[in-house]
Parts: C-alpha cells; structure tokens; sequence
C-alpha cells in the first residue's frame, strides 16, 4: 500500500511502491528505440544501413527507407485489391481476402522477376537487388514474395533494413 505524504507548500502525494523486481528505465529506453539506439549509447558504431554489404549511404543503390518500402508495399496490395474487386464486384470481403492475397503475390513474383519492383517500389524509386547489384532469380523471388505474404518473417529486420524474406532470398531493397 502506498504512503501518503505531505510536501511543504506541495500536494499530497503517495510515495511510490513496487511489486517485482525494478525495471532500469535505460534498458526500458533501450527496448522500445531498438537494438541500433543500444549499441550506440554503449560506443558500438554500426555505421549506416548497407555499409557492412558495401552499399553507398545516399543515392542509387543505397538501402531503401523503411517508410518508402511500407508504402510500396500498400501501393501494391491496393493494387491487387482493386483487381480483386473489379473481377469480382458483388462478393463479400471474406470472399475476396485469397484471391487478393494471390493476386498480390502473382504482381510480385512477375514485376520484381522482370523489371526488379513491384508497382508500388517503381513508383517510389525502389528496386530489389541480388545482394551483387543483380536482379533477383525468379525462384528466389518467388520465395521472398511467398515469405513477404506470411507478414511476420517481413517484421524481422536486421541492420541493414532486410527482413527474413530478404536474407533468405539473398535481396536487399534499393534506391534507383
């Protein structure tokens, strides 16, 4: 229970109290900014995404933002729901919900396959990569994209902006 104690010329306030163990508020700080904010605040230089994979720090070929690739990302799946919808104007959204996801990963596969981006990265000014500056393989392609439409292996980057779809298909997302 807490105390209550009275402050000279102050409100009454309860002194805190806690239950559990005490939580550092910097390790708080350090989790909620991410590992990058860590290692720094403890002198470890990571340099910017892409130098470990010798990739420029601004310009063509340096590592495309998080936020341009979020939103190429929904270009995209817009995309795929307006073919969805224009082909099959009178179903219900559950009914939608496959096909939209094939559609989606259908645009994908072709696009980056041959042109090295889907809409939504074209539009933006990405591309996707071979990690030697090439365009992606086909089947890999077609395992990243298939590895982008499960979502959670896409949450986990590492410092280079790559998520498990991109590490396992040996890409990376760049600036055109």
């Amino acid at each position: 229970m807490p105390v209550i104690t009275r402050h000279p010329g102050g409100p009454v306030r309860a002194a805190p109290f806690t239950v559990g163990p005490v939580v550092d508020r910097r390790a708080l700080g350090g989790w909620l900014s991410g590992p990058r904010s860590v290692a720094e605040a403890a002198g470890i230089d990571l340099g910017y995404p892409g130098k470990r994979l010798g990739l420029p720090e601004e310009g063509q070929n340096a590592v495309g933002g998080m936020t341009r690739r979020l939103v190429a990302t929904f270009i995209d799946w817009t995309v795929a729901q307006l073919i969805v919808l224009g082909a099959m104007p009178d179903s219900t959204s559950g009914d939608r919900a496959g096909p939209i996801l094939g559609v989606f990963v259908l645009i994908n596969v072709t696009l980056v396959s041959t042109i090295g981006a889907g809409v939504g990265g074209r539009l933006l000014g990405l591309r996707v990569a071979r990690l030697d500056g090439g365009n992606p393989l086909p089947l890999y392609v077609m395992l990243r994209t298939l590895l982008l439409a499960l979502v959670i292996p896409a949450l986990f980057i590492d410092r280079d902006y790559r998520g498990v779809h991109d590490r396992v298909a040996r890409s990376i997302v760049v600036k055109r």
